[in-house]
This record gives C-alpha cells, structure tokens and sequence, in this order.
C-alpha cells in the first residue's frame, strides 16, 4: 500500500514535508520548557538543557539588594534586586534558567530567528541577553506583572557571541508563576513579540513561537493515543511535550506529579553523547531542573549523575542585610554528585559576572 492514500495520511506527509521545510532552513541546539497545570495550586515547570558541550553550568544563590546594570555600556539600564532567586548559570556569565522566592520562573532556550533591535547611545538603555533573565527574576513576582513592564520596553536587549564561538546569542525566554500563567518573549525581525497565556504550556526552539503553534495543530487533530512524532527536533519534541503535559494524571500527590513531570521532560530529551551528523545542531541533554512552585522546591538532573537533587528556596535567607551570594560547584559537565536536598552545600562565593559588550 503507499503511505498517502486517506485524508489522514496526506495531512501526515504534509506536515513531515513542512516541518523538514522549516526545519531545515535553522539551526538550533535543542531545549524543552514544559508547565505542569495539577489540581489544588500544584505547578510544575520543567526544562531540559541540551547542547553540543559542556554549558559550564553551576548553581547560584543571590539575595535581594543587589545593584545591577545592563552591561552595555554607558547606555545601560541600572536595578536594584527586589527578590532573591536561585539560577543556574551558562559559563558563569549568564542566567540560564532560576526561580525567585515568590515563585516566579524564567527558562532561556535557543532561537536562531532571534533579531534583537539596534542598540546605540539613543536607544533606550541596553540590557545584555546574559542578564535578560535576571532581570525578570529580580524585579517581577508573577507573570502577569512581568508582561505588564516588558510590554512598555524598558530596555533594548544587547546580544553579543556565545563564549568561545563565533556566532551570536539568540535566545528566546519563557516565564511561569505559581498561579500557572505563562508568557513567551521573542525577538522578531527587530520587534519584542510577547505571547501571553495559560494554555502556552510548552516551548522548544525553531521556528518561532507562532509557527510550532501551527505545526503542533496537525499532531492535536490526529491525537497523541494513535501517533505522535518521536524524532529529536524541536517541532517534534513541542508535540510531545504538548501532548504529555496533558495526558498525564492530575495526582493531588506532589511526589507522584512530580514523578510524571520528571518523565515528560526526560521523554523530549535527547540521549546522552548522540551525534547526528546529518543533523549537527541537535545536541545532548546536559541537563534538567524542575520547579515545583507550591512547594519552592527547585529540582536539578544532570545527564552524567545517577541522582536528583532539589535546592529548598523556603529554607534560604534572601534578604539584603544577612543573606549572601552561595555557589553550588557542579563541576565539569556537571558530574558533582548530590542528593535529595543540597541546599546546605552551597558556599558563599563572590557573584559571577554577566558578560556584556
């Protein structure tokens, strides 16, 4: 029989072809970002970091209080912290992923259509991507007020290399609370385009936010009980996830919610040491953290350790006079090994600093 003969299979081949069309005119290393929506205030949001070498990736501590700016020069937009976060990092320099004490989250993934505006001395002042995060976390309590600061542009995002390639940063962020809510922020030919809403519950990489929307539609008319894509690239990994998130059981227990976000996340990975050559930009999972917003727990997984371990941000001291900035050393492609609550192994350290221009 050839593949193609019924409605269903003609809208499967047309998909394929779409996505091998989009797909294949980017490059993106792989990451997964998903919100668990459980009963009785239980949120969830796990993500996966996948990429092609070690990220260089440790914990951090840093309390209320500290003084930051944009690190773009002169032009550089300048805060002050008004809450404390736990983030892991990308080479030191950057915040990558975190949650702040009032249970807000923020997930930096790749997105290689990324095009930021044109930053010079009168432009509104700049903010280096590294900190873009931090900047969320450090001044937001929820999404909803987030968006609501973000929408007036208050900066213009300054990108510069990745440490130690020759090609740009081009992230895409994501943020979730502990009421559920979620937002996107994406940079689109020059324009901040912000897409808002508790049912966007998942984001990978390319194409852009609206595109893996279209894409995923064809997966929800088929259904994921009778075919779902399994291959490792970022439209197939969104309808995963999409379908995972979803069909997995509402537990009122928040180990076993947990346990089921754990597997949908671990499900959108890519193995461990997978080299594609026909595929170059698909990279290994390095890592995963999850962040239980009713509990404040925030889980980290790494790929080259045998445990879980979760950092308790109820039992940290945030505040400006007596809380300090503590490190959590992960090691070499973060191969330290903790378990079950390391929240007494960090060290106080002095800060990273956020690489600018």
């Amino acid at each position: 029989m050839i593949f193609g003969s019924s409605p269903l299979a003609r809208s499967l081949v047309a998909l394929a072809v779409g996505s091998m069309l989009v797909l294949g005119q980017t490059a993106a290393e792989a990451c997964t970002r998903l919100v668990y929506l459980g009963p009785d205030g239980n949120i969830i949001t796990a993500r996966s970091m996948d990429w092609k070498s070690d990220v260089a990736t440790n914990l951090w501590v840093l309390p209320r209080g500290i003084e930051r700016n944009g690190e773009a020069g002169p032009n550089s937009i300048k805060w002050t912290a008004k809450y404390g976060s736990v983030v892991a990092t990308g080479y030191d320099v950057s915040t990558t992923d975190g949650v702040n004490e009032a249970g807000l989250n923020v997930n930096l993934l790749w997105l290689v259509e990324s095009e930021y505006p044109k930053f010079d001395k009168d432009s509104k002042p700049g903010l280096t991507i590294a900190a873009w995060g931090q900047y969320v976390l450090d001044n937001f309590a929820s999404v909803d007020e987030a968006v609501a600061a973000l929408e007036k542009e208050p900066f213009t995002v300054v990108t510069d290399n990745v440490p130690g390639e020759n090609r740009l940063t081009t992230l895409h962020l994501s943020m979730s609370d502990k009421t559920g809510d979620s937002a996107i922020v994406e940079y689109i030919n020059g324009r901040q385009v912000i897409h808002h809403d508790r049912k966007y519950q998942v984001m990978t990489n390319s194409p852009i936010f609206d595109e893996q929307l279209a894409l995923n539609s064809y997966w929800k008319q088929i259904g994921g009980t009778v075919m779902l894509p399994g291959t490792n690239r970022a439209s197939d990994r969104f309808a995963r996830a999409s379908f995972y998130v979803n069909a997995i059981p509402k537990d009122e227990d928040p180990n076993r919610a947990l346990a089921s976000v754990f597997s949908v996340i671990r499900n959108a990975s890519v193995p461990y040491g997978l080299n594609t050559p026909e595929e170059p930009n698909i990279s290994s999972t390095r890592w995963r953290t999850v962040v239980d917003h009713k509990r404040m727990l925030y889980f980290f997984e790494s790929a080259l350790t045998p445990n879980t371990f979760w950092v308790d941000l109820k039992a940290i001291d945030f505040s400006k006079d007596s809380g300090k900035v503590m490190k959590l050393d992960l090691g070499e492609n973060q191969d330290h090994t903790y378990a079950g609550d390391a929240t007494k192994d960090f060290k106080e350290s002095a800060p990273f600093k956020f690489l600018g221009l």
